[in-house]
């Protein structure tokens, strides 16, 4: 049996029609009213709940804390992670949204209280063959977008220092996320550009444990994420998104 410290590296966890769509999405992705309205609606609930589950960005003898967000697009939760204060790594494996988030990073500089912000286009392997560790990693929409979800955790849990917390949010795989996050999110209210989702590829809770479980992580907390008038909210009610910490003992 393969130990969670040595992952499986024989096939690659890039999809590449996904990352085909996202990069043509890339150049709007910091756009509010854009094709990833989505995602700025959720970025405050995603990125606060991970916070609250993460280790202090500040360790006991004041250095920063290293955090991967993987997936991480043109950068909507590392500039939040950095202004928090983590050293944070934004793996992405689309080139045209890692340009746009150092081209954003640029033009809209952190504050000097922020930690570093370093943007990386490769993959999660790249950085596993490098004996990469990290006190916190993200993987904030993105497990439901890779080719193996299970041996995808398994990279990521490898990476993570003992104490760590990983944070995962995704999609449930039910009735009602079909019907709310594919067809009426992408067909119906045109929220999303069509094909942004694959139904079949999102995960239940009880999938994810499972990944986890084989991964040397152990789920602490799970909790629903769901629109509102008054913006996302965090709920009970887990049957479209959902958001979980992991952590490596």
């Amino acid at each position: 049996m393969q130990h969670h410290d040595s992952p499986v590296l024989a096939a690659d966890s890039v999809a590449p029609d996904e990352i085909a769509h996202f990069s043509d999405l890339a150049s709007r992705w910091w756009d509010p009213v854009g094709p990833m309205r989505p995602l700025h609606a959720m970025n405050d609930l995603r990125t606060d709940w991970s916070l609250r589950h993460m280790p202090a960005p500040l360790g006991p003898d004041g250095t920063r804390r290293t955090l991967l967000d993987i997936g991480c697009g043109a950068g909507l939760a590392s500039e939040a992670f950095a202004r928090a204060g983590f050293d944070v790594t934004g793996l992405d494996a689309s080139q045209a949204a890692i340009t746009a988030g150092r081209l954003h990073l640029r033009q809209h500089a952190l504050p000097a209280t922020a930690g570093p912000l370093v943007y990386r286009c490769g993959s999660a392997e790249e950085l596993v063959a490098e004996h990469a560790r990290f006190d916190a990693i993200s993987a904030l929409e993105v497990i439901e977008h890779v080719t193996d979800p299970a041996a995808f955790l398994r990279m990521l849990g490898s990476m993570l220092r003992p104490g760590g917390v990983m944070v995962v949010s995704t999609m449930n795989r039910t009735w009602r996320s079909m019907a709310m996050a594919k067809i009426g999110a992408e067909y119906v209210l045109r929220l999303l550009p069509v094909g942004t989702h694959d139904w079949r590829k999102f995960i239940t809770p009880a999938e994810l444990g499972q990944y986890a479980a084989r991964s040397g992580l152990r789920i602490t907390d799970v909790a629903g994420m769901v629109p509102g008038l008054g913006g996302w909210r965090e709920s009970r009610d887990m049957a479209v998104n959902y958001i979980a910490a992991l952590v490596r003992d």
